[in-house]
């Protein structure tokens, strides 16, 4: 599936099981709590904090998927084609960053 399928089934989804979408201040909020939630697991998992006993059912993936949703449907909302915007954004990086990382020592040091 594409991004912009992604995008357009999302799209067919919220119009009819979802009925509508939420506005897109609410939506926003609703990005940050997704990510605070992939945040938590990646401290968890990854980092130093350990896992509480409510925490012992979490999917990272499933979470992942939450916040993409979300960015979708704000995308959808905004008139963003998600596909040609991460073109156009690894384009902008390509070119910027075309030497930076080569040359960062912190990334060049094992």
């Amino acid at each position: 599936m594409t991004i912009t399928e992604a995008q357009e089934t999302i799209d067919r989804w919220i119009n009819t099981t979802g009925i509508r979408y939420f506005n897109e201040l609410t939506n926003t909020a609703i990005l940050m709590e997704e990510v605070g939630e992939v945040a938590r697991i990646m401290a968890r998992k990854y980092g130093e904090q350990s896992f509480k006993k409510s925490d012992e059912e979490v999917n990272l993936a499933d979470e992942m998927a939450d916040v993409l949703f979300v960015l979708m449907c704000l995308a959808n909302q905004t008139g963003i084609n998600l596909d040609e915007a991460l073109v156009k954004n690894l384009e902008k990086k390509s070119i910027r960053d075309a030497e930076r990382h080569k040359n960062n020592e912190k990334l060049n040091t094992p």
